[in-house]
């Protein structure tokens, strides 16, 4: 499937050649094979234009400290501002890069070609100092606005320790309290009109239905929205960053707190990446053990939106049936990973360790039984009229709007877009596995919520094909930079004990080079992009998550809907703040 999406991308890249000539573009070759060009700062508007009738969807955006690194590529820069283009109809792939100075000319904004380049343009201002000039309100995203320095920048410091110790007296709080001040000019609202005078509500960030950690200040006329600015970074604690700092084998368990109800799914986009950076080929045994305990935790994390979407529209009762469930669910991970939540349990190469004895036994049981539990919330949840009324044509968007925001997941296959890159573009062994892809048709709240039900039923599908052919085999790659060896082997062959002590205390070293890979999350696509400078940690740790532009929409989805519609759009995100300012 790979070298089809590079033959089909081969047009895209030959018709930017013809038309701004090669001399202006410079290819590069990367580990994952994704068509990617570096265009001069003077070009760039006007390729990004010619792109974006080929690639409706700005799929991430970031940047790269290139000061450190000692295998830089062409053009050499102090930093790079990376654009993957995503086209889900051709299942295609396209990446730009510009490089920029410090202290440089500012880069020409994306915002009015694609408008979640909005967020991501402000994260890379705030965490390397890049600047986009034409952005319409260029300001800190993540970190307050009190911080000082860029965060990711490779001479920021890197933990606690490196810094002063923290101290709050009076005067700094008074200043970090008056920063925390909304204040609507800055966003270009007014206060009144001649014949209306605005409210101004702060909804969160202590507020059940936000999470606890994310604040939408709301300009009302009445009840009515007239007006939001989301507020994140509540929750930033620098995933990246220790990405950076991390061995290629110790940033695991640091990716299952990212979306902390996906569990192991987070650790597969991490090792599929590492995987393709190495060349690793990972057994049949491991690639079946380890979608199974994926699309179990997609319905653990899914029963948890359920049950908490009734919930937030007013029905009690949901939540503590589905939260059974996810016990019992809980109960399965637990035997066969030893943890619950975050086990951190996948490997590069395989898994940790093999299927105990009574697994299958306690697999089935569950997925017995699940049917017509999902049967009996039907009728109780989404069936009820009070739920229909207060989330059909609620919060709805179209599959147009849903590119433009970089929506991905079910929330984009509640638009009617039939594209899954568990189907589309197969990986880690999907493509011998047989399951539908729900979609919607009205792309509001209640498809939203459909769209995850029925997806439920599908992952019990694709979990009872895993149960029943099983492969036999090893459960990890014998490749000398995964997971370590035998004990019985480094106790007679030298040589794997040598390699067994490199990885372990050092890490290991993966070769140079640049990946992406983009798997189908519990809430959308998932994409770790990893740089690697010949280390044995990543030189650039990029985690794209799908929540993030998915609350960069609220806006304009909710504007002049009412507060408890609000409440109802974002109960069917169905988002997780550690996804989104990680």
């Amino acid at each position: 499937m790979l070298h089809a999406q590079v033959r089909e991308t081969t047009g895209t890249a030959d018709e930017l050649l013809a038309r701004f000539g090669a001399e202006l573009l410079v290819s590069q070759p990367t580990a994952d094979q994704t068509p990617t060009y570096w265009v001069g700062r003077e070009q760039l508007p006007e390729v990004l234009k010619h792109l974006r009738g080929a690639f409706p969807m700005l799929l991430d955006l970031f940047g790269v400290d290139e000061r450190q690194r000692e295998h830089k590529p062409a053009p050499a820069s102090d930093f790079t501002v990376v654009y993957h283009l995503l086209n889900p109809e051709r299942r295609e792939e396209f990446r730009v890069k510009v490089a920029t100075g410090d202290g440089g000319q500012p880069i020409p904004s994306a915002a009015a070609i694609w408008p979640n380049a909005n967020w991501y343009e402000r994260e890379a201002w705030d965490m390397f100092g890049i600047e986009f000039s034409g952005h319409p309100n260029l300001r800190r995203i993540l970190l307050p606005p009190t911080w000082e320095g860029h965060a990711l920048r490779k001479d920021h410091p890197a933990r606690a320790t490196e810094m002063e110790p923290f101290s709050l007296d009076e005067e700094k709080q008074a200043r970090e309290q008056e920063a925390l001040l909304f204040r609507p000019e800055e966003w270009g609202m007014q206060r009144a009109t001649e014949d209306t005078e605005f409210m101004f509500l702060n909804l969160g960030p202590n507020h059940p239905s936000v999470h606890g950690v994310f604040r939408i200040a709301l300009q009302l006329d009445g009840e009515v929205i007239v007006d939001a600015v989301p507020d994140i970074g509540y929750h930033h604690r620098g995933a990246e960053k220790m990405g950076e700092r991390q061995s290629w084998h110790t940033f695991i368990p640091y990716t299952d707190r990212i979306d902390y109800l996906g569990g192991v799914m987070n650790n597969l986009a991490y090792v599929l990446a590492v995987e393709r950076l190495a060349g690793i080929e990972v057994p049949d045994r491991a690639k079946v053990i380890r979608i199974m305990l994926a699309e179990l935790f997609r319905i653990s994390s899914h029963l948890v939106f359920y049950g908490t979407f009734a919930q937030d529209v007013g029905q009690m009762s949901p939540v503590f049936y589905m939260f059974a469930d996810r016990e019992r669910l809980f109960g399965i991970v637990e035997a066969i990973t030893g943890g619950r939540m975050h086990p951190a349990w996948f490997r590069i190469g395989g898994v940790a360790q093999d299927l105990p004895q009574g697994w299958d036994r306690m697999v089935r049981e569950f997925i017995d039984a699940m049917p017509a539990r999902l049967d009996h919330y039907q009728r109780m949840a989404m069936d009820n009229s009070i739920l229909k009324q207060r989330t059909v044509d609620i919060g709805a968007y179209d599959t147009r709007e849903a590119l433009e925001w970089g929506i991905t997941g079910p929330s984009l296959r509640a638009t009617g877009m039939d594209f899954d890159l568990r189907r589309d573009r197969p990986y880690g062994g999907y493509d011998q596995f047989e399951f539908e892809v729900p979609v919607g048709a009205r792309g509001d709240c209640y498809d939203r919520a459909m769209v995850r039900v029925e997806e439920i039923r599908q992952s019990l599908r694709i979990v009872r094909q895993c149960l029943d052919n099983m492969p036999e085999g090893p459960y990890k790659s014998e490749h000398r930079l995964t997971t370590p060896p035998p004990k019985e082997r480094t106790l007679h062959d030298i040589e794997t004990l040598i390699h067994h002590f490199l990885n372990v205390s050092w890490g290991p070293v993966m070769p140079v080079g640049e990946v992406s890979f983009p798997i189908e999350a519990t809430k959308g696509i998932n994409n770790y992009h990893l740089v690697s400078d010949g280390g044995t940690c990543a030189y650039r740790t990029r985690i794209r998550t799908p929540s993030f532009p998915a609350l960069q929409q609220i806006p304009s989805i909710s504007r002049g809907l009412m507060i408890p519609d609000l409440i109802a759009i974002i109960a069917s995100i169905d988002f997780v703040m550690a996804d989104v300012d990680r």
